[in-house]
């Protein structure tokens, strides 16, 4: 892999000591108190004290020594071409399950990228194998206290590690949680479980392997594959019966008050597909253990009831009429269904309807919104009623774009149906405020209280 030894500054922020400093886009940083840097953990380490030294080359290729005097910890300013100032890693595994391997031909190719990398772990929250880690990286992660680190496990079953992800040094590759466990870094597990493969009796397994790392493993998710309909070739899998998902929720569930007692986590958690699937009902809020494992799906039904019934108590009774709909993945469709009952119940006449949107281009199992495409939300909605405006959630889109997964984009969507599009934030007070049509006027007082209801088309 190349090292770069030169890293160059793509921004520099208003107001910063980088700006200060005079520096400038195309500047290069070489190094920071004679040290060079490997990557963005060098510059974050080498940045905190007060006192340093940079070593800067223009663009008209001067060398500039630049002695730094400043607070503890104060940031530079300074954003690289390079989000790492390194090149990513990406993941060499074949794992039986990977999602990117099921996803059709034609997209665009960022779409392709598997990453693999213990800097996005920490930086992002992404999760990692750990088969693309050398011991001088572990070191890195020891050294710099780099936590929490989010681990892909699967299995602790060595020999079907190697073979669910297809790799021969897989097993060998957990004994860096011992490592880390040792040095007292904090990590997150996941466990994507596979039908016939690593559930039953080697989830057990596993569960009681990933306990002995208590504290420093805080906690492990035990989501279930996501399956398309583009596994021609791949590995054969096969979905969970709603029979299977609830004997999966009660092992987890089993273990979660033994490791209460002991540690005050919870620890081993099931993501909500598996409550929806077995048509329980979600666990009570203190059960989450803080929503340690959101990202994966773990609450985040839990979160959002929670959050907007609350929002709905503190609204007063309005006589003002207004129809909103409202789309959404199959999975989360019970869900919005109900929360629109509660919002006619003391807004009656307030209507919103929701669109349960059935994912045609992956395949109809999957369910969650944020692998919906334009083109299934405009043909499944085209010929609806939609009311006054159309509101879809934040994650059907490109994060910071506004492009679907099939690089449709959100102006094409509102053109083709005619109606302004809302695309509305993941909290229950943004799906409540949206619901009610809260107006671009009262924009400005809700990011005031730390909300963010973002509207389209605010000129309609």
């Amino acid at each position: 892999m190349k090292k770069y030894t030169e890293h160059r500054i793509k921004e520099v922020l208003p107001g910063s000591i980088g700006e200060e400093l005079e520096l400038e886009p195309g500047d290069e940083l070489l190094k920071i108190n004679n040290e060079p840097l490997e990557d963005i953990f060098d510059y974050q380490y080498l940045t905190e004290d007060e006192e340093i030294e940079l070593l800067i080359r223009k663009a008209s290729g001067e060398e500039w020594v630049l002695e730094i005097e400043k607070e503890y910890g104060e940031d530079l300013g300074l954003v690289f071409e390079q989000g790492l100032m390194d090149e990513y890693r990406s993941c060499h595994n074949q794992c039986i399950f990977c999602f990117i391997d099921q996803m059709p031909k034609g997209m665009r190719e960022t779409l392709y990228f598997k990453d693999d990398d213990s800097r996005l772990s920490f930086l992002q929250g992404n999760y990692i194998t750990l088969t693309n880690m050398s011991d001088k990286d572990v070191d890195r992660i020891i050294r710099y206290h780099l936590c929490p680190i989010n681990i892909s496990v699967h299995t602790t079953n060595p020999e079907l590690r190697c073979k669910m992800l297809h790799n021969r040094f897989a097993g060998d590759a957990l004994k860096k949680i011992d490592h880390l466990a040792e040095n007292h870094i904090e990590m997150n597990g996941q466990i994507v479980l596979c039908k016939g493969v690593n559930d039953g009796e080697e989830l057990r397994r596993s569960i009681e392997d990933l306990m002995k790392y208590l504290p420093f493993m805080r906690s492990v998710s035990v989501v279930p594959a996501g399956l398309t309909k583009f596994r021609e070739g791949l590995f054969p899998l096969e979905l969970f019966t709603k029979e299977e998902a609830g004997q999966v929720i009660d092992m987890i569930e089993s273990y979660q008050q033994e490791c209460y007692e002991k540690y005050g986590l919870h620890f081993i958690h099931a993501s909500d597909e598996w409550y929806i699937l077995a048509g329980r009902d979600f666990p009570q809020e203190d059960r989450y253990d803080g929503y340690i494992q959101l990202e994966n799906g773990v609450g985040m039904m839990r979160l959002l009831y929670n959050e907007f019934m609350e929002a709905l108590e503190e609204t007063e009774v309005s006589e003002e009429a207004g129809t909103v709909s409202l789309a959404t993945g199959a999975l989360a469709y019970d869900m919005m269904c109900l929360l629109a009952e509660k919002v006619k119940e003391k807004h009656p006449n307030r209507q919103i309807k929701v669109y349960k949107i059935i994912n045609y281009f992956f395949g109809e199992t999957i369910t969650v919104s944020g692998l919906l495409t334009g083109q299934d939300i405009k043909e499944q909605l085209k010929e609806k009623d939609l009311g006054d405006a159309l509101l879809l959630p934040c994650n059907v889109l490109r994060a910071g774009e506004e492009v679907f997964l099939d690089d449709m984009t959100l102006e094409e969507l509102k053109t083709a149906l005619q109606v302004p599009v809302n695309i509305v934030k993941s909290g229950g007070k943004d799906l409540l405020d949206a619901m009610l049509g809260k107006t671009v006027k009262q924009k400005k007082q809700i990011v005031q209280e730390g909300f963010v209801y973002q509207k389209c088309y605010p000129d309609q």
